[in-house]
């Protein structure tokens, strides 16, 4: 059984760079959204070979140390082999901070999405999408 699309979770923690040395760290983070992803996959499921867009919306507590392209890689790595099999099938990322006291309205949030914005923070919210073009059509 392939994963349903778009396939989205959250993760409660801060990502962690890959650019970062401690490769203990690096991969304690891996396992994080590993899990996260496990719990809301089906038991029995295939990795999918389709073309994908990945959502990443970060939420910190304070104003976020680092930059916001530094959370990709890892977490990207960490579905593959698991979600999909590859990361070259990845056609399109959005990542995006959201840091506290700059409100952004959505129109119509996704639970898991709202859960997250009203949730505990530091938090990412990862959304995985089987159709890569999704929000470029008008």
């Amino acid at each position: 059984m392939e994963p349903e699309f778009p396939f989205e979770f959250i993760i409660l923690g801060t990502p962690v760079s890959f650019q970062r040395e401690n490769s203990r760290a690096k991969q304690e983070w891996k396992d994080l959204v590993r899990q996260a992803s496990q719990s809301k996959l089906p038991e029995m499921h295939f990795v999918t070979d389709k073309a994908l867009a990945v959502t990443l919306y970060y939420y910190p507590e304070e104003r976020m140390t680092g930059d916001v392209d530094n959370i990709v890689k890892l977490t990207l790595d960490a579905m593959s082999s698991h979600l999909y099999q590859d990361d070259e099938q990845i056609e399109r990322i959005v990542v995006q901070k959201f840091e506290k006291g700059r409100v952004f309205p959505f129109r119509d949030p996704s639970v898991t999405l709202a859960a997250c914005m009203l949730g505990p923070k530091p938090a990412l919210y990862i959304r995985v999408s089987n159709d890569p073009h999704e929000d470029l059509r008008s």
